[in-house]
């Protein structure tokens, strides 16, 4: 049986391992303890699936609870893929966030779920990787 819960003081340790369970981690800086450490103090909402104990997936999250939520990382151990845990995951993070509009950005091998589980694709996204891409 999958329980899931808000659990804001996941262990870095169960955070990287989900990471590299699910894939995830080859775009996060998982080999980086202190740079993962800060990003879950920082994040506000964190919840987890477990089973008997075990982290299976994590989604973490940085809301004001009202208008906005940012879901940066959903998690599933590949293991548990195709099974509901990431919609469960979704659903949970967005009950916990009430009227707050709910969003992420995709990773490339995930592009097609979104829309699947009845998202809605939002093309005017920008980003920066670096202070320097900011033109002068």
């Amino acid at each position: 049986m999958i329980t899931y819960q808000t659990e804001n003081n996941i262990t870095v340790t169960e955070f990287q391992k989900i990471l590299n369970s699910s894939s995830l981690g080859e775009r996060r800086p998982v080999e980086n303890i202190d740079r993962l450490a800060l990003m879950l103090k920082h994040a506000n909402l964190i919840i987890t699936a477990r089973i008997q104990g075990e982290i299976i997936g994590v989604s973490r999250s940085l809301t004001d609870f009202t208008f906005c939520t940012y879901l940066s990382d959903i998690a599933v151990d590949e293991r548990y893929q195709h099974k509901g845990v990431g919609k469960e995951l979704i659903r949970q993070t967005k009950l916990a966030t009430g009227d707050a509009k709910l969003i992420l950005l995709s990773a490339p091998k995930a592009v097609t779920y979104y829309p699947k589980i009845g998202m809605h694709r939002h093309e005017y996204c920008y980003y920066i990787d670096s202070v320097n891409e900011i033109n002068s």
